[in-house]
This record gives C-alpha cells, sequence and structure tokens, in this order.
C-alpha cells in the first residue's frame, strides 16, 4: 500500500511540473517570440519551388505526402505500415513529456541568447507523427556478430545495407527522425537516420559516439565520390625513417675522394634532367587536377549533415575522428570536407557546439566536460570525465568547497534521461549475409567503378570487382579486379590487366596443388603461364613454376637433397609413324634436355657435391658440375656419353672408358675406377626416367589447372542466352514463352550429353581397336625389333592402355552423371528469376 501512495504521489508531483511547465511556457512565448535565422543564400542560386519532406505532414490535410518532384522520392514514406508498431512508438509517456518541455526551454533560451544561429535539431516527429527527443531515438545496441564488434565493421554494414535518400532542404534538417528498427526494414534513410543506426551500434560495440548535426561538401551530403580516390587503390604513405647520427669523440679520418669528376658531372646532368621532367609532371597533374575541381557550389557551408564522432578513449581509440555514414569511411576532425558543428548527441544527453567554425572544425575542441566550449542540455548528467588543466587545483581545494561543489552539482542534477523508446534492434543471419538491397551495390569512383555482391549470390563467388578506367568518363578500361569468397579453388581475388591481357589470380591456403599464385594470358595449352605455390603445403617443396611454348622452369624451397632449380626444354611434336598408333591429343612433347641446380650440402665433400646436373635426353649425354673446393677457382666435372650398342635384350650397359670424360680436381682414386663411374652411370640412368615422369607430372598439373578454370569460365556464361536472343531479350516474358525457352534450353542439354557420352564411347572404341593392332604387329616383329624400337614401343604402348583406362572412367561417370545433371538444370530453371514467375508452379 505504502508503495501504490508514494508512486501515486510521484505520479501526480509529475502532472503538476507538467502544468507548471506548460503556463510558463506560454508566458515566455508571449512575451517574447523565438526568432527564426534568416540563412543568407547567394543571388545566383534561383529560389527553390516549395517543397516538403518526403516524412512531413501536408499542412491541409495533416497527413503524411510525398513529393514526387523531388529527387531520391522512390519510395513512398506515407504507404509503410505502423499498425503493428509498439505502444511506444505512438504516445509518450510523462516522463517523455517532460523531457520535451525541457527541450523547448532550452530551445527557447539558446534562441534568445544566440538569435543568429539556427534552430536546434531536438524532437522531430517519428513515424507515427510523434515528437520524440533525439537523444531517445538512440537504441545501444551489440549485434551478435564478430564483425560488428569493432567500428569499421558497424560503418561497413551500415553504408552497405541502407540506400541514401538524399534531404528535401539541403540547408535546413529533416522534420522527422524515424526509429533505427523502420529503418532497417525498409533499408533506406537520410543522413541523419545513417548516423542514428551507426551510432546506436557504436555504443552497444562500447565506443564512445555521437551524433552530430552541422555542416559538410556537397560531395559529401551528396555521396558524389567520383571526384574520390577508390580506397582499394590508395596506397598507404611510407614514413621516412630518420637516421640517428652517433657522434663519436675519436674519427677515422675519412679516406680521400677517388670518385671522378666527369662521372660526377654527368650524375648531376641527369639528375637535372630527372628533376625538370618532374616538374613537368607536376605541372601537368596540376593542370589536370584543375580540370578535376568541383564546380562552385553556391550553397558551399549551408549544406546540412549527419555524421558521427568517436571520441578517443574507449575501446583503446587513440584519437578523435569522424564516420561518414554513407560510405562507412573514418576521417580525421581535421578533414575540410566538415565545415562546422551545431550540435550532438548520444543516448544520454546533449550538447550544442559554442565554438567558431569559421575554419570548419579544425579548430573544434572536444572536451565536452567544457561548458564554455559545449553547452549541455542536463548538466551533470553523466558529465564526460576529462582531465582539464585545471584539475590539480582542484585537488587542492579543502574538504568543505569539495562536498558544496558536490551538493550544487546534485541539485543541478534535476533529470534523468527517459530510456529510448525504440524497441531492440535485430539484424537476421539472413540480413546480415545480404548486405546490399537486392544483394548488389554499385559506387562510383575518380576513373573506377566498384561492384558489390552478397556472399553466395552469384554461382561464382564473386562478392567485389573493381573497374579501373584510363578517363573520367568511364568508357575505356584499363583493369579489373574481382575478389571471390567460398569457392573450393580457393580463389580470393583475380587482376586482369586490359591492355596487356595478362591475368594475375590470387588463391587462399587450401588449394588441392597448394597453388598461391597464377599469371596467364591465355588458357590455350603451351602458352607463358607463371605459378607460384605454397611450398611449406607441398611435399616436394615447389615454391615456383614458369612456363612457355618451350622451356619449364621450377624454384624449391627447403628439399632434403637440397634441389632448388630445376629447368625443362622440350622440342618440337614431330609427326606420329605408324607404329605408335597413338592419337594426337595425347601426344607429349619430347623432353630435349633437363637441367638441375643445388645448393651446398655442407656434409658431403665439395668434389662429391653436385652443383648442377645436366640431361640430354636426345643426345643421350649427362653433364656433371660439382661445387667449387676451398681455395680453387674451377670446379670438378664429369661428362657421360650413353653407349649406343647394348646387348641383346638391352638391359645391361656395357661400361667403357671412352664413355665418361672426367675433370677432377685434386686427386682421388676413388673417381678414376671404372667400377664407380659405371655405378654412377646407372644411377643417373634411373634419375632420368624418375624425372622423365616428374616433368609429365608437371605438365598433368598444369592441364589440371586449365581445365578447372576453363570450366568455371563455362559456368559463368548465361546458359540461357541463346535462347533468350529467339525472342528479343525481352525483360518480361508470357508463360508461353517461359515455357518454350524452358523447352529448348533442356532439350539441348540432353542432346549435348547424348552427343558427348558418343564421342566418349567412339573415342574408346577406336583407342581399343588400336591397340588390337599394336598388339598383333608386335607379335609379328618382335625379333627384329631393337632394343630401343622396342622400348619405344612399350612406352607407346603403355600410354594407350593409360588413355583407355581414363576413356572407360569418363564414360561410366558420364552415364550416372547424365541424369543428375539434367535434373539439376531443371531446378536452376525453375528457380531463375527470369523464368520463376512462371515456372514455380510448373
Amino acid at each position: 500500500m505504502e508503495a501504490l501512495e508514494e508512486k501515486e504521489e510521484e505520479e501526480q508531483r509529475e502532472e503538476e511540473e507538467l502544468k507548471a511547465l506548460e503556463i510558463s511556457a506560454k508566458l515566455q512565448d508571449s512575451e517574447t517570440k523565438v526568432s527564426m535565422e534568416q540563412v543568407c543564400v547567394p543571388s545566383d542560386v534561383p529560389e527553390p519551388l516549395p517543397c516538403f519532406d518526403s516524412r512531413s505532414s501536408c499542412p491541409n490535410c495533416s497527413r503524411l505526402i510525398t513529393c514526387v518532384s523531388c529527387p531520391g522520392s522512390d519510395f513512398d514514406w506515407s504507404s509503410i505500415d505502423t499498425s503493428q508498431l509498439p505502444s511506444s512508438y505512438k504516445t509518450n509517456s510523462l516522463k517523455e513529456k517532460k523531457l520535451l518541455h525541457i527541450a523547448d526551454h532550452f530551445l527557447q533560451q539558446y534562441t534568445h541568447l544566440c538569435p543568429d544561429r539556427k534552430p536546434l535539431f531536438l524532437h522531430p516527429v517519428n513515424e507515427c507523427g510523434v515528437e520524440k527527443f533525439v537523444s531517445t531515438t538512440v537504441r545501444p545496441t551489440l549485434l551478435p556478430y564478430t564483425e560488428l564488434y569493432h567500428w569499421d565493421g558497424c560503418a561497413s554494414f551500415v553504408s552497405d545495407y541502407l540506400t541514401m535518400e538524399p534531404l528535401r532542404s539541403p540547408i535546413t534538417p529533416p522534420s522527422s527522425l524515424y526509429s533505427p528498427t523502420t529503418i532497417l526494414k525498409y533499408q533506406q534513410g537520410n543522413c541523419f537516420d545513417f548516423s542514428v543506426l551507426l551510432c546506436s551500434m557504436l555504443i552497444g560495440a562500447g565506443y564512445d559516439a555521437y551524433c552530430v548535426h552541422g555542416y559538410a561538401t556537397r560531395e559529401i551530403c551528396t555521396l558524389d565520390e567520383t571526384l574520390e580516390l577508390c580506397p582499394l587503390l590508395g596506397k598507404p604513405q611510407e614514413v621516412p625513417k630518420e637516421e640517428v647520427k652517433k657522434s663519436n669523440k675519436y674519427r677515422v679520418k675519412p679516406p680521400p675522394d677517388l670518385q671522378s669528376k666527369f662521372e660526377l658531372q654527368q650524375e648531376a646532368k641527369k639528375k637535372a634532367e630527372t628533376e625538370a621532367a618532374q616538374k613537368n609532371e607536376e605541372r601537368e597533374e596540376e593542370k589536370v587536377t584543375e580540370v578535376e575541381k568541383p564546380k562552385h557550389d553556391p550553397l558551399y557551408g549551408l549544406r546540412v549533415h549527419a555524421w558521427v564522432l568517436v571520441l578517443s578513449g574507449k575501446r583503446e581509440v587513440p584519437e578523435t575522428f569522424f564516420i561518414n555514414p554513407f560510405t562507412g569511411n573514418s576521417h580525421s576532425t581535421m578533414d575540410e570536407h566538415f565545415l562546422g558543428i551545431e550540435s550532438i548527441w548520444n543516448h544520454r544527453n546533449y550538447w550544442v557546439n559554442m565554438q567558431d567554425c569559421w575554419n570548419g572544425c579544425k579548430d573544434l575542441i572536444f572536451d565536452l566536460g567544457d561548458a564554455i566550449r559545449w553547452e549541455i542540455m542536463f548538466s551533470g548528467s553523466n558529465k564526460p570525465l576529462q582531465l582539464l588543466p585545471d584539475a590539480e587545483e582542484e585537488k587542492e581545494l579543502p574538504d568543505r568547497d569539495m562536498d558544496d561543489m558536490q551538493e550544487k552539482e546534485e541539485e543541478d542534477v534535476s533529470f534523468d534521461m527517459p530510456p529510448s523508446w525504440v524497441a531492440p534492434i535485430q539484424i537476421s543471419p539472413r540480413e546480415f549475409e545480404t548486405r546490399c538491397s537486392q544483394g548488389r551495390k554499385v559506387i562510383l569512383y575518380k576513373k573506377a567503378k566498384l561492384e558489390k555482391w552478397a556472399p553466395y549470390l552469384n554461382g561464382n563467388g564473386l562478392v567485389k570487382r573493381l573497374t579501373i578506367y584510363a578517363d573520367l568518363d568511364c568508357t575505356k578500361v584499363v583493369e579489373v579486379r574481382e575478389w571471390y569468397k567460398n569457392r573450393e579453388d580457393m580463389l580470393d581475388m583475380r587482376e586482369v590487366n586490359k591492355q596487356t591481357q595478362l591475368t594475375t589470380e590470387y588463391f587462399s591456403p587450401g588449394h588441392l596443388l597448394g597453388l598461391k599464385a597464377h599469371t596467364y594470358t591465355s588458357l590455350e595449352p603451351e602458352t607463358e603461364h607463371t605459378m607460384e605455390f605454397y611450398n611449406e603445403a607441398r611435399v616436394d617443396g615447389l615454391q615456383k613454376r614458369v612456363e612457355n611454348s618451350n622451356e619449364i622452369t621450377e624454384y624449391f624451397v627447403g628439399r632434403d637433397d637440397f634441389l632448388h632449380i630445376r629447368h625443362m626444354e622440350f622440342g618440337k611434336r614431330g609427326k606420329k609413324i605408324h607404329l605408335a598408333g597413338t592419337r594426337t591429343d595425347i601426344n607429349s612433347r619430347p623432353i630435349v634436355q633437363i637441367k638441375e641446380c643445388f645448393h651446398r650440402n655442407l656434409e658431403k665433400p665439395a668434389d662429391e657435391d653436385v652443383a648442377e646436373r645436366i640431361f640430354l635426353i636426345t643426345e643421350e649425354m649427362i653433364h656433371l658440375t660439382y661445387h667449387l673446393k676451398d681455395k680453387y677457382i674451377t670446379a670438378s666435372k664429369k661428362n657421360f656419353f650413353k653407349a649406343a650398342e647394348r646387348d641383346r635384350k638391352g638391359s645391361e650397359i656395357i661400361m667403357t672408358p671412352e664413355m665418361c670424360i672426367t675433370y677432377q680436381v685434386g686427386s682421388s682414386e676413388k673417381d678414376k675406377k671404372l667400377l664407380h663411374l659405371y655405378k654412377l652411370l646407372q644411377e643417373l640412368t634411373e634419375e632420368e626416367k624418375q624425372l622423365k615422369q616428374q616433368v609429365r607430372q608437371s605438365e598433368a598439373e598444369k592441364n589440371t589447372m586449365e581445365d578447372e578454370l576453363l570450366g568455371q569460365e563455362e559456368q559463368d556464361l548465361d546458359y540461357l542466352a541463346p535462347f533468350l536472343i529467339q525472342i528479343g531479350h525481352r525483360e518480361k516474358m508470357t508463360k508461353r514463352q517461359a515455357l518454350r525457352v524452358r523447352d529448348d534450353c533442356l532439350t539441348d542439354f540432353k542432346h549435348r550429353l547424348i552427343n558427348k557420352a558418343n564421342i566418349i564411347q567412339a573415342r574408346f572404341e577406336k583407342a581399343v581397336e588400336e591397340l588390337q593392332k599394336k598388339d598383333q604387329w608386335f607379335q609379328e616383329n618382335q625379333n627384329r625389333l631393337s632394343a630401343e624400337e622396342e622400348e619405344d614401343f612399350l612406352a607407346r604402348y603403355s600410354e594407350t592402355t593409360f588413355h583407355i583406362h581414363i576413356l572407360a572412367l569418363r564414360l561410366n561417370r558420364e552415364k550416372q552423371m547424365a541424369p543428375q545433371k539434367y535434373l539439376a538444370l531443371e531446378e536452376k530453371l525453375r528457380k531463375d528469376p527470369r523464368l520463376a514467375e512462371h515456372l514455380g508452379h510448373a
């Protein structure tokens, strides 16, 4: 009972205070009328036509209207449904009413003391037409996404998720301020809506953030970034390191200067020429910058804008900075694009800037505890605690004075900010992933265009594309950069130079072959390719592979055998003899030479540690070069010449002294023995066979990657394009046309599957027939073949057998996958946005 009586007494007290505030407000209004500031607009600006805010009320009927003639009014805010909103959106509590009266009194005093300044942005109406104090519109929220725990993630999300809507009048703040929940629902808003949502997220994440009502340049207010350099193209400034000179008491006398005066004169001439060239370039750049300068803005300094201020201190923020909510970029408080500040607010208080903004925001001091520079609405309520220069003097005051000051402060704190009337801010995982409106966003920069997509929206994993142009009109493409996510091949980025047609792809760790980067001009076989690998993820330690039409060079790191370079040279494909009977598509390039280079192995003597070995395949020679011994200027060498004549079966080599030429630095009886040279030649012959297999494996790796890229390019093509041409590429199709496109596409795909299976079947049968002919020919001519011819036949026979095995696997796989591919295409057509309207229930 006592609690109820106390509650009733408190409500009666609040009602009496409200009545008293209303009476005092009427008296003050009758004595002094609030003078609105007259904005001085230059004479060359045409007077704007009368226009209402898209969320403002019509002066005749008091209902929300939308201005159709104004830019950015595509969305009709009067059509939104407010019936399901909570009661806090539609009414004000007693505490909120009291807050509005206090705000009115504050505005009257401010206008009386500062008649030359514009009215403050204090209590605009919300989506239900109810006046709400701006601080109560801020709803601090921490969302359950790791990316939104940091300011850059919050700013990036707000700028991507919302669509910018310009202010109806560029020189006055809006008459309404909607809740962040409504703004998130419709994904539209002006700069004030952006700022309130971003500030709510930043405060929830622990930042000392504030909404700012001020003035900015035309480019900032209208989100015009066509004269700004794309952030993805900006290079970080290199800070020069200062060399600290050590002063020594005792110094060595410097040697005499023996430089040639003539060379010095030549260097001076070159330096003067380079300086002159640099000056000419700077002059040309100045001319270009003058041409690219934005046109004069007649409303410069009058354009209203809202952004976010983040003070240093919390979350280890080292320096105070601004955030432009339209772009999500951070700016220094000295940035010349921000021209002045009227007021700032958060969820607890409201501050008015009393500093002069003649120099923009460069000279502003953001010490909100300084009552001279910042006029606070609720003094003593959650005042920011910052150490002022007079803090030491306050510490020296006697305890009695400190107690008196505390009592005065307690007396000043006569009002607590009511809680926010906004419902909890919620973002579903789907909305967080989708980000941009309809999953896509385009930003135009200076000589660049940036496109963003939601993850998983594109089948190839494309999430971002930057197109760089050579001119300001964006007509000549110079370079295209694409970023990918969630791909099986771990492709992260692709750069395409349109002038040189050079393509460079970058991969994240996890690729099947450990690929790190791939540079090429064409995916045609035997063209120039450069591949970089994560050598730690590969067993062979391969770091880089460079290939052209006739050569392949591989670089290794951290191998146990100390190999670091392998260079292979290939010859031209010759005409196939009828003995082989193999097809041209499996005809590999003949290997001419294999060269390997090794690092020094300190566990071996230098004259036994091979530095370089060259296998001349066609000439049947092997060259060995060893590392240099200490105090020697030449290295030991061995040259082996394989014997032309072998025994009948060709299984063993007959060693003769003429087959090896040795140059030995120093004396070594071991190397002079023929048995040692014979064993070494046998080892080298076996290693040569293994190297041939490794070369073929390298070629197979490269071919596999090329096939993957070609397959991905085929997936990127529009599979409906050939059939849409037949109906004239219409945006909206009739049901009959949609069914026709679907049937034609499925029929064509079915024929392609059948033709593919028939081609593989024909190749398989032909290969089997050729293998039988080879076998029959070998049985008839086996006794007349030399060892070399027999070895060549067996190698080609093995290749044909392998080819038949691959064809059999492909044929079986094609038969199993064909029905699944057909059903997958049918489902894809049903979900295609161009056909879904007519095929959804088909």
